[in-house]
């Protein structure tokens, strides 16, 4: 029998046959009559309780059985056959178990398409710019290139090879987020000092393309004035987070913003700070969003329609990332006159 080949089993056999004999024996001393009666109660006793034993097992075995074909074939297991006493319990444990390794199983099937995705968009960003660095560098090596020629062809050549560099380093970024290894600081921001910092890259750029760039703090408008026009001191506006990540973050908003403002736009910045949160909120007078691609403005290499030939698609991902790392909130809508408009809030909680 295939119950006996359990060791457990074969020592509770002993151990029954033992007292068996026992019993047996004291009521031969009595009568024969009394160590029949004992011997049959005995007997009896074993194959009944060997009987049922025997059922369970063979459904341990079964789902034993079932657990492999759901591992191997992900066959789904009717677990309401085994609701009876002790396997209900374990039941209960094998349901979680499974819908646990289903989630993972599906969670796994989703990263590995997403890190397949992923890397073609990488290694197409990457491919692009070093295909055109090879061939202005082969352009550069003519020995009659005029020196205008030249030095136009080593201007694209920089902007070319600081497109990869800002493409990796922004692609460390967010590795470094997804493996939660990026350490964030919690230390007073001030706001407007993180504007200027993140906006002084951007300053000559604007200034090529005419643009103006406004930054007003929201608490002055409603204030009163005295009679020379001054407003009282205010408190600082400020929050709690890494004044280095957070300036990444509003330097690829600034960025996407001026990428999308006509010659002669404008930028607006304007914050605030209440009980609850602090708030930035960044405002241009561009060709604002798609409504199809409002949804999506977020997801990692995305490029909207009124994306720019340039656009990678990780910026406003990244600056996502980098506001929701520091309990904060980021979200971009369309303004009512016109051109787009990103909402920023950290919470103090």
């Amino acid at each position: 029998m295939d119950i006996l080949r359990n060791p457990e089993i074969k020592k509770s056999l002993l151990a029954h046959s033992a007292i068996t004999i026992f019993a047996v024996t004291a009521g031969w001393l009595h009568d024969a009559y009394t160590a029949f009666c004992l011997f049959l109660s005995c007997a009896l006793f074993i194959l009944t309780h060997y009987l049922f034993t025997g059922m369970r097992y063979r459904k341990l075995r079964q789902l034993s059985m079932d657990l492999d074909a759901m591992l191997h074939n992900s066959a789904p297991i009717e677990f309401q056959k085994y609701r009876e006493g002790e396997l209900s319990i374990l039941e209960s444990e094998l349901s979680k178990m499974t819908l646990r390794l289903s989630e993972q199983a599906a969670s796994l099937a989703e990263d590995k398409q997403f890190l397949a995705d992923s890397m073609a968009d990488i290694s197409h960003q990457i491919r692009s710019p070093l295909t055109s660095s090879n061939l202005i560098l082969t352009l550069l090596m003519e020995q009659e290139l005029l020196p205008q020629r030249r030095r136009q062809l080593l201007r694209e050549l920089t902007q070319l090879l600081s497109r990869i560099d800002w493409l990796v380093e922004s692609l460390l970024k967010m590795s470094k987020m997804d493996a939660g290894t990026a350490s964030f600081k919690k230390t007073p921001v001030s706001v407007p000092d993180l504007l200027k910092q993140a906006a002084e890259p951007l300053l000559i750029p604007m200034e090529l393309r005419e643009q103006t760039l406004e930054i007003i703090p929201l608490k002055l408008l409603n204030q009163p004035s005295d009679s020379n026009g001054n407003h009282p001191p205010q408190p600082p506006i400020q929050f709690l987070g890494d004044f280095a990540w957070s300036t990444e973050a509003l330097l690829n908003i600034l960025k996407n913003c001026m990428e999308h403002t006509p010659v002669g736009g404008k930028i607006l910045v304007s914050f605030s700070q209440n009980a609850i949160y602090t708030e930035i909120i960044i405002e241009d007078n561009g060709s604002g969003f798609d409504k199809e691609d409002l949804p999506h403005l977020f997801e990692r290499f995305y490029k909207g329609k009124n994306a720019s030939e340039h656009s990678v698609g990780i910026g406003l991902a990244l600056a996502r990332m980098i506001v929701t790392q520091q309990n904060g909130t980021l979200k971009a809508e369309n303004r009512s006159e016109g051109g787009a408009k990103f909402v920023l809030r950290f919470y103090s909680g």
